[in-house]
């Protein structure tokens, strides 16, 4: 059994270092770089921020609408009805009730938003290493934030931010 298992390791190991050697060329790429300087990022998070200002608004309002209630209930809430009291801690409630309601919406709605832009870029900068490296006839391609060290991986991060514009 120690004999199979030392075969099979054996075996494993070679694959690995054979898949390694075949590997002549190899580039490495800082995407996070390429990302934070796309143009197109910023212009995405100006039209997300168009596309969530009206929620964000109303939000914003009901906020205040909230906190001055709170404020009436706090200020006159010992020289009021019983009756009127609970009356406006009710609609208090009903209303932190809707609020916290929408707000997490509101903020899975903009997450979900978010992260659907990002893929996109993410995207196009993967395609944009794929031309790259085929132009330079690159067999391996590492993100370089991944790479611990790379004597013989060329930065190919500018050609890539080239590209994608």
């Amino acid at each position: 059994m120690k004999k199979l298992l030392c075969a099979a390791s054996l075996g494993m190991t070679l694959a690995l270092s054979a898949g390694v050697q075949a590997a002549d060329k190899i580039a490495v790429v800082n995407v996070m770089e390429v990302f934070q300087k796309l143009p197109a990022r910023e212009a995405v998070a100006k039209q997300l921020d168009n596309e969530f200002k009206s929620r964000a608004t109303e939000l914003q309002s009901m906020e205040s609408e909230l906190k001055t209630k709170i404020q009436k209930l706090q200020r006159d809430g010992s020289t009021m009805k019983a009756s009127e009291r609970e009356k406006l801690e009710k609609e208090m409630k009903a209303k932190r009730e809707d609020f916290a309601q929408k707000v997490q919406g509101f903020e899975n709605d903009n997450r979900r938003r978010h992260m659907e832009e990002q893929d996109k870029l993410i995207n196009r900068i993967k395609d944009a290493v794929k031309v790259v490296a085929g132009k330079e006839g690159y067999d391996l391609v590492l993100d370089a934030n991944a790479t611990v060290y790379s004597e013989s991986g060329k930065d190919i991060t500018a050609e890539v931010l080239k590209q994608v514009k």
